[in-house]
């Protein structure tokens, strides 16, 4: 079930100490942005880009909606590295692959993962449109062997056997919430289990039904590996799925022809982009950092 590909130490370090000659910026906060919700990227000041493909060990995102760059620069007083496109399992890359990134921002004085997805609602409170800020996650490829940290451990960044309770940090998941009702958008919010599942289609109808039944609110593609990985070397997580499509589990559902597509994802990401743009830049405004403690 799992590669036999494995990444060492001396290949994450060779990429950070790439990206620290390319750049100034030493990053304390990494953002992870879902489809479609590149743009939050450009808000950054003082930028420095880089192509996915001219960083030493990077894979490449193929995913319409994920431009494939890594920006680093300022944001509201706090230095950031941020993610156009993320890597998916669905796109051939080994999970250690699909995480590469996050080992790497550990290297580079990161403290604070922000990951971000667009997904389907399985709760009947969730609509499009809607964001829910993460408070745990069903990792189905985890379940059944498909780790990112499968094989040789390496101390040098976490324990072997890394506890995934309370892995989405309740004090960032509650100024979030705050946030929200400061911006006016408290209507939109609301916290919630992610289910990943392995992709690239879209899940049936009976699978919907397992995972509603399994209490899971929103589903998709990606993120928990990262999680995972972030949590072994030890990074504050916070996590957000903005709400594309309702996903259909209800079993008078098998006469409708009406189905979700891609474009439709990207479509609603672009009319919620600002608010999750708004939400993320004062959310990094308000936190603490090693080199900002308030």
């Amino acid at each position: 079930m799992n590669s036999k590909e494995q990444i060492s130490h001396d290949d994450y370090q060779k990429t950070a100490d790439w990206l620290k000659s390319q750049t100034k910026h030493r990053p304390q906060v990494a953002i992870i942005c879902g489809s479609g919700l590149g743009a939050l990227a450009d808000k950054l000041k003082c930028q420095d880009s880089f192509a996915y493909s001219d960083i030493p060990g990077f894979p490449q995102s193929t995913v319409q909606g994920h431009a494939g760059r890594l920006v680093f620069g300022e944001l509201k007083g706090k230095t950031c590295v941020c993610m156009q496109g993320r890597f998916h399992m669905y796109e051939g890359h080994s999970l250690c692959k699909t995480t590469f990134p996050v080992r790497v921002f550990k290297l580079l004085g990161v403290e604070t993962l922000i990951v971000t997805n667009a997904a389907g609602s399985l709760a009947d409170g969730l609509r499009p449109g809607d964001i829910m800020i993460i408070k745990d996650h069903v990792n189905f490829p985890g379940l059944v062997g498909m780790n990112p940290l499968f094989g040789p451990n390496d101390d040098k960044f976490g324990p072997r056997f890394p506890a995934m309770s309370g892995c989405y940090d309740k004090g960032l998941r509650s100024s979030a919430m705050e946030i929200g009702k400061q911006l006016g958008v408290s209507e939109l919010m609301q916290e919630g289990v992610y289910a990943m599942v392995g992709g690239p289609n879209f899940e049936s109808i009976a699978e919907a039904q397992l995972l509603h039944r399994l209490g899971v609110d929103a589903v998709g593609m990606s993120t928990a590996p990262e999680v995972v990985m972030a949590i072994h070397c030890g990074l504050k997580v916070f996590g957000l799925s903005l709400i594309t499509n309702k996903v259909k589990h209800s079993i008078n559902t098998y006469e409708d022809s009406d189905s979700v597509n891609h474009e439709g994802v990207l479509e609603v990401s672009r009319l919620r982009s600002q608010t999750v743009q708004q939400l993320v830049t004062e959310l990094v405004s308000r936190m603490e950092t090693n080199n900002n403690a308030v």
